[in-house]
């Protein structure tokens, strides 16, 4: 699971105890009721009758709640984990994410844990479109955000965790599904052993790049952007898979996300584009960004495009066996691997 090392550590779990605890699961069947019954649990002051609830759709991986105060003017969201998605991701690591994070002002703060899923702050501002991302108001002020990200120092080991945690989901994709299409697909178009050997070349061919190691987000789509009211800086949300990881990987995942679901990769940001994004990036690091500095993560970022496609390929075929949420994880695994392989043959060949 990603970022396992962190749950080991006792004075980890010492952490983890200091957000309360509520024994209550909150169900997709019963989502709101559960809901309310949860609010009142942690916020004592709160009642039935001026709670208002909204569920948030747009996510693949969890069922999410908007939950405003209507008389105290204040909104907390209830994320409630997806079925089996601890197969995918260390709970324990992501929440000490959010712990650091919250402390360093860089995420809103946890007020509880609860049986199976978390109740945090709210960030309000306009949610990011995917067309959005690289125009001339959204790139710079997302560049300005990565490189604050960047520059991060959380607890625990520092070491990138890409190709330890794609190794643990491979050994999880299944060698068939119940499902009849899915299976149709995963037999006719994937091989456990031939993505292990994929796997290997990849982190051999990038690892020789010595892309700088940070504390990356690695699941910047446009969801999980937020442009403030004052229409002056963006904030990111959800950390579920915010681990230490090459810079080039959060980058060229991000660009990659310009796609949106729909996988629709004309958008992808042209050279100039990233050239330019680059340098406000680095400017904001305080770091060299001369004509060599850029070229150089231009090239970083490039080849590590393929590592995202590979990341969330593999993930979307765990997502298959495993998720009740209504999406098609194997046609967007095809997708994602149809990608990569294009573009592995158009960068190293």
């Amino acid at each position: 699971m990603t970022n396992s090392s962190f749950s080991k550590d006792p004075c980890d779990a010492a952490l983890i105890q200091t957000i309360p605890h509520v024994a209550i699961s909150v169900r997709d069947t019963a989502l709101f009721d559960d809901a309310r019954m949860l609010l009142m649990r942690v916020f004592l002051e709160w009642t039935h009758d001026n709670i208002v609830l909204n569920e948030c759709k747009e996510g693949i991986t969890n069922k999410l709640v908007m939950c405003v105060n209507k008389t105290k003017g204040v909104t907390v969201l209830i994320r409630a984990y997806g079925k089996n998605t601890d197969f995918i991701i260390d709970r324990n690591a992501e929440l000490l994410n959010m712990i650091g994070l919250a402390r360093i002002g860089m995420c809103p703060p946890v007020y509880a844990r609860f049986n199976n899923g978390l109740v945090y702050g709210f960030i309000p501002g306009t949610v990011a479109k995917p067309h959005e991302m690289g125009n001339d108001l959204w790139a710079p002020l997302i560049a300005r955000s990565l490189a604050k990200w960047s520059q991060i120092s959380l607890p625990g080991s520092h070491a990138p965790q890409l190709f330890p945690t794609l190794r643990r989901w491979l050994r999880d994709i299944p060698k068939s599904y119940k499902d009849p299409k899915a299976n149709s697909t995963f037999q006719a178009y994937f091989s456990t052993d031939k993505l292990a050997a994929e796997l290997s070349e990849l982190e051999s061919i990038l690892t020789k790049l010595s892309s700088p190691v940070v504390f990356a987000h690695n699941d910047l789509l446009s969801g999980n952007i937020v442009m403030s009211e004052a229409n002056d800086k963006v904030f990111f949300i959800d950390y579920e898979y915010g681990m230490y990881n090459h810079r080039a990987f959060d980058i060229a995942n991000h660009f990659n996300e310009y796609a949106g679901f729909e996988c629709d990769y004309s958008r992808y940001p042209t050279k100039d584009a990233q050239l330019k994004w680059f340098k406000i990036y680095l400017d904001e690091l305080g770091q060299d960004s001369s004509h060599d500095a850029l070229e150089t993560l231009y090239n970083e970022v490039s080849v590590f495009q393929l590592a995202s496609h590979f990341y969330w390929g593999i993930w979307a075929l765990i997502q298959a066996s495993i998720s009740d949420i209504d999406f098609d994880y194997m046609e967007y695994a095809k997708m994602r691997f149809d990608e990569y392989y294009k573009n592995k043959s158009r960068l190293l060949d």
